[in-house]
C-alpha cells in the first residue's frame, strides 16, 4: 500500500450559522473515504486564533504565545491541506489569511486545493487571493479544485447536499493532491 500523507482539512469561516461548516463535514467524509490521507480537521472557529499577536516574524518560529505554538505543531505536522473557504467582499475571509499569516516556515514546500463557496462566484476570487498568499508562503497550490455556486440552496437542515458535478470533482482534486503530497514529502525529507 502506498504512504498515508497527513492531510489537513481547515475550515476557514468563523461566522455564526456559517455554510462552511457544512461544506467542511461533507468534504472530511468524502475525504475520509480515499485511504491515501490519514484526515485531521483545523475548524478555526474552534482554535480561535486571536489576530496575528506574536512580537516576532513567523520565519524566525520564535513563538510566545501557546495558540501560536499549538498552530505551528498542528500545521508542521501536516503533509497536505484543503481549505475550505468563502468569498467575502471578493477575497480571501479574515480568519484564514490570520492563520496563515501566523506561520512561515511550516507552511512551505506543502500542497494546498482549495473548496471555495459562494454565491454565482463560486468563492472563486477568494480562491484566487488565498492563492496568492499560498505561493508566497511557498505552498504548491494545485489546480483541481472543488468550487460550489449557490452554496445556499445546498444546505438543507445543516447538511450540505451537492449536485453531481461537485461530487464528481472531489476525486480530481484528491488524485492530485496526493501526488504533489508525496513528491514534496520526499523532497522535505531531503533536507
Amino acid at each position: 500500500m502506498s504512504e498515508k500523507l497527513k492531510l489537513q482539512i481547515v475550515i476557514a469561516s468563523t461566522r455564526p450559522n456559517r455554510v462552511g461548516k457544512a461544506v467542511g463535514d461533507w468534504f472530511v467524509e468524502q475525504a475520509r473515504q480515499d485511504n491515501r490521507f490519514e484526515v485531521e480537521v483545523a475548524d478555526l472557529a474552534e482554535i480561535n486564533l486571536p489576530f496575528l499577536d506574536e512580537p516576532k516574524h513567523p520565519a524566525m518560529q520564535q513563538y510566545q504565545h501557546q495558540h501560536t505554538k499549538d498552530w505551528s505543531k498542528k500545521v508542521a505536522a501536516s503533509d497536505a491541506f484543503v481549505f475550505v473557504e468563502p468569498e467575502y467582499n471578493y477575497g480571501i475571509c479574515a480568519p484564514l489569511k490570520n492563520a496563515l499569516d501566523f506561520l512561515f516556515v511550516e507552511w512551505a514546500h506543502k500542497p494546498a486545493a482549495i473548496v471555495s463557496y459562494g454565491g454565482v462566484s463560486a468563492g472563486l476570487r477568494a480562491a484566487e487571493h488565498s492563492q496568492q498568499v499560498m505561493n508566497a508562503l511557498q505552498m504548491m497550490v494545485i489546480k483541481p479544485a472543488v468550487s460550489i455556486p449557490m452554496v445556499g440552496q445546498m444546505v438543507k437542515e445543516g447538511q450540505f447536499q451537492p449536485t453531481e458535478i461537485i461530487e464528481n470533482s472531489v476525486q480530481p482534486l484528491l488524485d492530485e493532491l496526493y501526488k504533489w503530497g508525496v513528491t514534496l514529502k520526499e523532497m522535505r525529507s531531503q533536507k
